[in-house]
């Protein structure tokens, strides 16, 4: 029977197991895709927790972890268009990625170009589109400066590069052991810790236009008075402060022409993913914990050998 690695109850990695379960079978709109590499985020370890994103509604348990996934497709279910069994494709599970096989809407599937690896298209559909959807929320003019704080994680990276792409000067905050990493993502570095905010307007005398915010809490806090219009001020990481603060979430599409273009992006060469690391699914529970641990830099995926 096909594997998958999943938590039983929310808590702590103590719920997670490797597990044998009956391969899925795709509903309407949706695609059975054999997994080839999965995506690992933060929001995966939080939803173990018992985090849920606005308007989802409660999981069935044990439920798989991963929220990102590319593979091959293997089975279309009823109305099923656009898609053919043997294509390559990437894009954001029903209910879970890191397991053999994976159930994709297509609402949210994208057609993988012959000239990204799995691997690099499983770090795109959390990380990269949530960069990317930040950005264009953001919408700078060219030469403006936008400070991002968690520039060395996996979307402050990508955020990072896309910005820059856009003609953008970013000013980005990550730990003094990131700081070559985040230069050469073409960043100003400014390293986190206490008085933020004086060491931003030192590296950025003239101000900064916009804040996209990967960290939340009291970084956040800071990073808001550098401001003078909070509506250039956007979260990936927290609601409840930015909302009192008077900024707002970064404003997700989940569509597949996003996905289109963040792929487009690193077959143009203006996005790498930055796959730091790479676990097989049998070490899926190591994979989590390195990125729980809050110290990656880039991203970390898990291969699933067939």
């Amino acid at each position: 029977m096909p594997k998958a690695y999943v938590f039983t109850r929310y808590g702590g990695p103590e719920t997670e197991a490797l597990v044998e379960q009956d391969r899925p079978s795709p509903g309407p709109g949706q695609v059975l895709v054999a997994v080839r590499a999965a995506g690992v985020n933060p929001v995966d370890w939080k939803q173990r927790t018992g985090y849920a994103r606005p308007g989802a509604g409660a999981r069935e348990l044990p439920a798989v972890l991963g929220n990102e996934v590319a593979g091959v497709v293997e089975e279309l279910g009823p109305d099923v268009t656009g898609f053919t069994v043997g294509d390559e494709v990437f894009g954001n599970p029903v209910a879970g990625g890191y397991a053999e096989y994976a159930l994709l809407p297509t609402g949210v599937t994208a057609h993988k170009p012959a000239e990204l690896s799995f691997t690099d298209a499983a770090a795109l559909p959390v990380a990269a589109a949530t960069a990317y959807d930040g950005i264009h929320q953001l919408a700078l003019p060219s030469g403006a400066t936008v400070l991002i704080t968690g520039a060395g994680g996996g979307v402050g990276v990508a955020a990072t590069q896309i910005a820059r792409a856009l003609g953008l000067t970013v000013i980005g905050v990550a730990s003094e052991g990131k700081k070559d990493f985040v230069e050469e993502l073409g960043a100003v570095h400014v390293p986190s810790g206490p008085d933020l905010a004086e060491r931003v307007r030192a590296a950025a005398p003239d101000g900064v236009d916009a804040v996209f915010d990967l960290v939340g809490g009291e970084v956040l806090e800071a990073a808001a008075t550098l401001l003078d219009d909070p509506a250039k001020l956007i979260t990936g990481a927290d609601r409840e402060t930015v909302a009192r603060l008077g900024g707002g979430p970064v404003e997700r599409a989940r569509t597949a022409a996003v996905l289109d273009e963040v792929a487009r992006l690193v077959v143009d060469g203006e996005l790498r993913p930055f796959v730091t690391r790479t676990f097989p699914l049998d070490r899926a529970a190591e994979a989590l914990r390195t990125v729980e641990d809050g110290h990656v830099r880039g991203k970390i995926v898990i291969e699933v050998a067939r």
